[in-house]
């Protein structure tokens, strides 16, 4: 019966878990081997092993010769299994566990997964965290919650975690809406959005706008009007002028190549064949680079008068001031970047800022308290820690990560432009209750 039930969980252990692609699976391969039949023999405790290097038989050489052999790692594990002298006192937990480090050192497995959120954000907090602002997946969730990012909406997205919030939102809307890309410096950074693989109608509606530009077009001062014209009358422009330049340089060459009166000189025929060769090759040479040279210029302004034309609707995009919800995570303070990009969403739509420390966020939540325009403001941090499950040996594992950062999120309201003066007695008296104005006059005075 104890046989039978060995095999039955050897079978099992193949785990088949789903991902965001119904035709893509993730498949566990490292339990597919069934154990030996020396790992039957167990011990009760482990208080009698001890751990000094000395019960392994095989040595670093040996175990590579092993593997310059070819041998597979099913049988450089069976090996260790029997060079070990502690491994049958062992008790059947600590046996399982070892096969299965053995088994995640000496085989290779890989697995093919698409990408998504989870994995990337995982990936990235594991190996690079300080790309992404120290940003864990649970905090990311909790933002794409807070921020009721769905499919349709119009999403103002701050980041500076390597474009991986970025992705994040165009996942989850995918690809429906738009999305308004603020980004600090030269242009922004998408090198975790690449990672998703995204089709091209994704970016079709994700525009961008500098950081910078947002003063001047809360003012009303910013303009296209510097936009170039369009790139085949820039191109006529670069022809006409090319055709005279070129009609200059052929005048030149015939003024040059006038005969000038000389001597009679004894010329070989071969040297004067040469030199026809070798100009020639010149000409061709000097025409092929003018030529890269035009294209050259011409990518470029093509490029920039696209990034302009972006650069012009994204514009269009703000100056409605009906975004359905703002996303900021970022290395800079909060605070003003919070008070000027609030400015472009509509009333009653959610706001969710991101930092790694609390004290910026604790200053941003006065700011907007002093404001107004915000209601239901709530600062607060994610908690995770995770657990191993397993049979009979489910607990909570000994290491955890330290923080995941905080969220300052709310939603906004009308605000009320034309408030009542401080300064003025009779607003103060306005503002007072009415039973304490009461109390106030019926003082004598």
């Amino acid at each position: 019966m104890k046989n039978v039930c060995l095999t039955m969980r050897n079978l099992l252990s193949v785990t088949l878990k789903s991902c965001v692609s119904p035709t893509c699976l993730e498949v566990d391969f490292t339990n597919l081997y069934p154990f030996p039949s020396e790992t039957k023999e167990a011990g009760t405790d482990n208080r009698n092993i001890v751990d000094d290097g000395k019960s392994q038989k095989l040595t670093h050489d040996d175990i590579k010769a092993l593997k310059d052999k070819g041998i597979k790692g099913q049988e450089i594990v069976q090996q260790l299994i029997e060079n070990s002298t502690t491994f049958r006192d062992k008790t059947e937990f600590a046996q399982d566990k070892y096969i299965k480090k053995k088994k995640k050192k000496y085989e290779a497995v890989i697995t093919i997964v698409k990408p998504s959120t989870r994995i990337l954000s995982t990936m990235y907090y594991a190996r690079e965290p300080g790309k992404i602002n120290h940003l864990r997946y649970d905090t990311l969730a909790q933002m794409l919650t807070l921020g009721n990012i769905h499919a349709g909406n119009k999403m103002i997205v701050m980041e500076t975690c390597a474009g991986l919030v970025l992705g994040a939102v165009m996942e989850r809307m995918g690809g429906y809406g738009s999305i308004i890309q603020m980004y600090p410096g030269g242009g922004p950074v998408r090198a975790a959005t690449s990672c998703f693989g995204f089709p091209k109608p994704f970016f079709d509606n994700l525009h961008e706008f500098p950081l910078s530009k947002v003063q001047s077009l809360l003012s009303g001062t910013f303009s296209t009007e510097t936009l170039p014209a369009e790139p085949e009358e820039n191109a006529l422009v670069e022809e006409e002028s090319n055709g005279l330049s070129e009609e200059k340089q052929s005048s030149l060459q015939e003024a040059e190549e006038e005969p000038a009166p000389e001597a009679p000189m004894d010329i070989n025929p071969t040297e004067e064949q040469d030199t026809m060769d070798i100009s020639a090759e010149d000409v061709e040479f000097k025409e092929n680079k003018e030529k890269e040279n035009k294209e050259n210029v011409r990518e470029k302004q093509m490029k920039q008068w696209e990034r302009r034309k972006k650069l012009k609707e994204a514009a269009a995009l703000l100056r409605e001031k009906n975004a359905d919800g703002l996303i900021v995570a970022s290395k800079f303070h909060p605070t003003p970047l919070l008070l000027s990009l609030l400015e472009f969403v509509a009333p009653s739509r959610p706001f969710v800022v991101y930092c790694q420390y609390k004290e910026p966020l604790l200053e941003c939540y006065t700011k907007l308290r002093e404001r107004g325009g915000v209601i239901n403001l709530k600062l607060s941090e994610t908690w995770l820690r995770n657990y191993q499950v397993l049979p009979d040996r489910s607990h909570p594992k000994l290491t955890m990560s330290g923080g995941g950062g905080y969220l300052l999120s709310g939603i906004t309201v009308v605000l009320e432009k034309d408030k009542s003066d401080s300064s003025n007695p009779e607003a103060l008296k306005m503002e007072e209750p009415s039973s304490k104005r009461c109390k106030l006059q019926d003082l004598p005075c």
